[in-house]
């Protein structure tokens, strides 16, 4: 029997359309596995949408939401992932299927997600946080890398080779946070990790991802085409054995729930954390779903098997 399934997309960040497409492709796969599917869209402003693109209104959007068995918040960045939705959610006693408020706001914010990795024995790379009062007196010393602390997508995510490349940086990646990010490069492979925790505590890891991309995986190498991912990634059983548990270590420190995607530089002394995505890209070809059909969960039975969890 399908449950009534609320999807929402869209959202109020640079993250919007890539959030549109997630919700998307979530409708039509939540819709052949059976369920019933109400689409809803945040527009840029702020507005809440129906299908039929009729504005709601919060109020009005909470009661459609009070419809259904469950919300799949299908949005990326500020405003979405990082817990304000969860807590929307929360408060208007409607379960949800990802992270709660707390982990996604700790996520979120790059800096205090290494500070939580750091603090369980997860390397990070070495780095400062600072603001547009700290940013002017920052000197360059060695390559490094810039990123606002809550934006996703890469956006404002710059490598500094050059000292005369860092104030652009840093104006950059200020434009869009008031916190910033200055961390060493880490030379290393990129491997994503899934990780799916389910009702009863366990912990599903399926096989692992590599984006191989010449030079920074950034936001034009993101949705360009010119990266290729490798699933399941080649690794030893040292380094699978390593990752998993580096992942599930920072899942559970941070608080996770549902799927997230935990995202690696595999060095040869072992993984350095870069990120947490609690609400990662969530197309059929988008890494977290690549990972699971790797282990054999299609599309449709992932977003299946996350509402289901739900309503356990």
């Amino acid at each position: 029997m399908g449950a009534r399934v609320a999807v929402v997309g869209g959202g109020q960040n640079c993250e919007h359309d890539v959030s549109l497409a997630s919700a998307a492709a979530a409708v039509a796969a939540l819709r052949t596995v059976g369920h019933e599917v109400v689409a809803l869209t945040i527009d840029r402003d702020g507005e809440w949408r129906d299908a039929q693109d009729r504005p709601l209104g919060l109020a009005g959007a909470v009661q459609v939401l009070g419809t259904c068995d469950v919300v799949v918040p299908a949005l990326h960045g500020p405003r979405g992932e990082d817990g304000t939705v969860a807590a929307l959610c929360e408060l208007a006693g409607l379960p949800y299927v990802g992270s709660g408020v707390g982990a996604g706001a700790l996520a979120m914010d790059k800096w205090v997600t290494k500070l939580v990795a750091e603090a369980v024995g997860v390397a990070t790379a070495p780095g400062v946080l600072l603001t547009a009062a700290t940013a002017a007196d920052h000197a360059w010393t060695h390559p490094v890398v810039v990123k606002p602390v809550a934006a996703g997508s890469s956006h404002g995510v710059s490598l500094v080779r050059t000292p005369d490349e860092l104030a652009p940086a840093l104006a950059a990646a200020l434009a869009l946070d008031d916190r910033v990010l200055v961390e060493d490069v880490v030379v290393g492979r990129e491997v994503d990790v899934a990780v799916l925790g389910r009702p009863d505590g366990s912990r599903v890891v399926p096989p692992a991802l590599e984006v191989v991309v010449d030079g920074l995986f950034d936001l034009g190498t993101k949705y360009d085409g010119t990266a290729c991912f490798r699933v399941p990634a080649p690794l030893t059983d040292a380094e699978r054995d390593a990752l998993r548990t580096a992942a599930v270590t920072v899942y559970d420190a941070l608080g996770c729930a549902g799927v997230a995607r935990v995202d690696f530089f595999l060095t040869a002394d072992g993984p350095v954390l870069n990120e947490v995505n609690t609400m990662p890209g969530f197309t059929e070809h988008s890494q977290v779903p690549r990972m699971f059909a790797a282990g054999g969960t299609s599309y449709p039975e992932l977003l299946d098997l996350l509402v289901r969890d739900v309503l356990a």
